[in-house]
């Protein structure tokens, strides 16, 4: 008996693997493999840093006071920060300091990490890691230790005056302690800032170079046309680390007003103002307003800054 098949048009097709859905399946798994990579960094970042700062925009719609406690006042302590005038002395303190202290920094970074990279340098190795040591010292310790220096009657300066019957400037003066403060910044910094340059000067073709020798270019036709144009982005980076820490200064102001109660104010720096007020003052939520509002404005400054060194032609 002869069997009669169907035409293969309507003959049934064996059941395949479900092509669609393993494909689903599969790009769900990634990215549910992504989310297990960075899920603990965002688990972290949402604790120390969404956290705190949704907190502290609470903290400060609120007022508490001696009669009434703690009501809601909105946007009255953003206005009364804006009038604040010991915030904006504050300001204007670190503002002086940043105008000053960050260029001569960043300047000498850069030149020291220019002597590293021509090649030019005797014991180059030495130099780099003796430059970049300070940054490894404590904050805390490094402003100590300039501190006990500074001083006019048991410190470094009171030694060379009783030794030598001279009468050296006072640096915790009211006129000198701003430029002591940047003198201690600088010398902690300077091995940072010039890591980042030397780093970024590293990278450059060798073949830039090449084509500027056969061009007969000196050294300094080098630096101008080669090495600073390839390192501008590092220098922004740079810039914009020391506008965020200039305007968060507070632990050479807050250790340095022991030896110089009389100059340094709780008001000296807006960071040191925040803590005054939180932990001396018990003014949480204006606390926590004049913190958010010096937060704005270091992130304008910052991207300010960002978009002129970054924009072409600059």
């Amino acid at each position: 008996m002869t069997t009669v098949q169907p035409p293969a048009a309507t003959r049934p097709r064996p059941a395949g693997p479900p092509v669609r859905r393993t494909r689903r399946t599969r790009r769900t798994r990634r990215s549910w493999t992504g989310w297990g990579f960075i899920g603990p960094f965002v688990l972290v970042f949402a604790l120390v840093f969404l956290a705190p700062l949704a907190y502290s925009g609470y903290l400060s719609l609120f007022r508490t006071q001696l009669i009434g406690g703690t009501t809601f006042v909105g946007l009255g302590n953003y206005q009364q920060a804006l009038q604040d005038a010991r915030f904006w002395d504050g300001v204007a303190r670190v503002g002086l300091f940043l105008a000053v202290q960050v260029p001569i920094m960043l300047g000498l970074a850069l030149l020291v990490a220019l002597a590293l990279d021509s090649g030019r340098l005797y014991g180059k190795d030495f130099f780099r890691i003796a430059v970049f040591l300070p940054y490894a010292v404590p904050a805390v310790v490094a402003t100590l230790m300039w501190g006990f220096m500074y001083g006019t009657r048991f410190g470094l300066v009171g030694d060379v005056n009783d030794a030598f019957g001279t009468k050296l400037p006072d640096p915790l003066s009211p006129e000198l302690l701003l430029a002591s403060i940047g003198n201690i910044v600088t010398w902690e910094f300077i091995g940072y800032n010039m890591l980042i340059f030397y780093s970024a000067l590293r990278v450059i073709p060798h073949s830039l170079y090449e084509a500027a020798e056969i061009d007969g270019a000196g050294q300094w036709r080098v630096i101008s046309a080669i090495k600073l144009p390839a390192i501008r982005g590092a220098l922004v980076i740079a810039t914009i680390f020391s506008i965020i820490g200039s305007f968060q200064l507070f632990n050479e102001p807050s250790i340095l007003q022991k030896l110089a109660p009389n100059v340094i104010t709780t008001d000296y720096t807006p960071n040191y103002y925040t803590y005054s007020l939180s932990f001396s003052g018990q003014q949480h939520n204006y606390s926590a307003t004049v913190a958010i509002v010096m937060g704005l404005l270091t992130m304008i400054v910052a991207y300010v800054v960002q978009l002129r060194g970054m924009r072409k032609g600059a």
